[in-house]
């Protein structure tokens, strides 16, 4: 494969980063997160209300052997739907985040993490480049039926 031109690197003012932090004010929020032994419990709850339902309706272990894997499947989705509702009622914006915490570093933070992960990801499609003409085969134009490209 050809080496291709490198793409020159964007300019202060037509860097993603830098226009995500202008953003920040408006739309930057916060958002709550259980984490830990909560997730744990919350999806314990579901796995254990889950299989009570069922067997009031005559479905069990017994007579599905396979239920306590569907049931742990719905419990994941049925706490994730909690959380994120929970998660969803109540934001914080960046400003209101700066004077819980005190902490007038919170955007120069934002704005650091962002240009990481943006470099992160930008480095990770570059690595699957070699791969993606073989992929992206049957994303073609479909030829017309006199064997010319359509365009």
């Amino acid at each position: 494969m050809a080496d291709r031109p490198q793409n020159p690197p964007l300019s202060l003012d037509g860097d993603v980063t830098t226009e995500l932090a202008r953003n920040m004010e408006r739309d930057l929020v916060f958002v709550m997160r259980f984490m830990g032994e909560s997730q744990y419990l919350m999806q314990s709850h579901f796995h254990d209300f889950i299989l009570r339902e069922l067997a009031a309706t005559g479905v069990t272990a017994e007579t599905h052997p396979m239920i306590h894997a569907f049931a742990e499947r719905h419990a994941i989705l049925l706490r994730d739907f909690v959380f994120s509702g929970v998660s969803l009622s109540r934001q914080f914006r960046v400003e209101e985040m700066e004077k819980l915490t005190r902490d007038p570093m919170i955007r120069v933070d934002v704005w650091d993490q962002l240009r990481s992960h943006i470099t992160m990801a930008e480095a990770q499609f570059r690595g699957q480049l070699p791969e993606l003409p073989v992929i992206l085969e049957s994303w073609k134009a479909p030829q017309d039926p006199s064997g010319n490209d359509r365009k």
